[in-house]
């Protein structure tokens, strides 16, 4: 089960998240969000854990959780709903033209 965890500490590391969700069970995979220009963390990341009992227990027990002196936000992560592109640069009047009238 892929899970969600919101509002971290942005000096969380992804070896503190491992440590503190096997906790609960056997975790495959922690990936923290980082920001595609500066490589700064986001806030938040996505943990993978195969047993979903074991990841029911880890969302239970760690949402509202303080973690790092922040209160974390921990559930079942959903899939994106647009697959778009998220940085408002697709098409419109986004041109180096200008678009509208021109005149010669």
């Amino acid at each position: 089960m892929n899970i969600y965890v919101g509002n971290l500490s942005y000096k969380t590391s992804e070896d503190e998240l491992r440590q503190a969700f096997s906790a609960y069970g056997q975790v495959d995979s922690v990936a923290i969000i980082k920001d595609k220009t500066t490589g700064l963390p986001r806030g938040f990341s996505f943990v993978e854990m195969p047993n979903p009992q074991e990841a029911e227990a880890a969302i239970n027990a760690m949402n509202g959780k303080m973690f790092g002196g922040r209160t974390l936000k921990v559930n079942e992560a959903r899939p994106r709903e647009d697959g778009g592109r998220r940085d408002n640069r697709g098409g419109g009047f986004n041109r180096r033209d200008g678009g509208g009238y021109r005149s010669y």
